[in-house]
């Protein structure tokens, strides 16, 4: 697999336990994969969380540890592009999820999450 994409909670997970909290299968796939892949919503998302004090953790903290541990990069896709694919997503009302789901599908990409909700209407999610 080239190109995968994580969602918001598996960075929180890999931050904080490293892949113990992942399925094998999601485990196998970051390490198969040539290219570990955020939305820029991903950051946006972290900071939200840490601000309503749902992770200890800042996002810069989290994001520098897995790009220098796991290799982690943030995608450059244009952002009106994304949106225009998010637009099409009206299975969900959650912004970061509208927009993490597009940035994947945008590049017809995997998405690693264990959101039920994205896993039932992207066909590329993995868990």
């Amino acid at each position: 697999m080239k190109q995968l994409y994580l969602d918001t909670h598996i960075l929180v997970w890999l931050y904080q336990d490293g892949a113990a909290r992942l399925t094998p299968q999601g485990a196998r796939t970051i390490e198969e994969a040539e290219q570990l892949l955020i939305s820029p919503m991903v950051e946006l998302e972290l900071t939200y969380l840490h601000e309503i004090a749902r992770i200890n953790c800042a996002a810069a903290t989290i994001l520098d540890s897995l790009r220098r541990d796991i290799g982690l990069e943030t995608c450059k896709q244009p952002f009106a592009a994304v949106v225009g694919a998010a637009l099409t997503l009206n299975w969900t009302r959650d912004p970061f999820d509208r927009i993490i789901v597009a940035q994947a599908s945008h590049r017809e990409s995997p998405l690693l999450t264990a959101d039920q909700n994205i896993r039932e209407h992207y066909s590329a999610a993995i868990w």
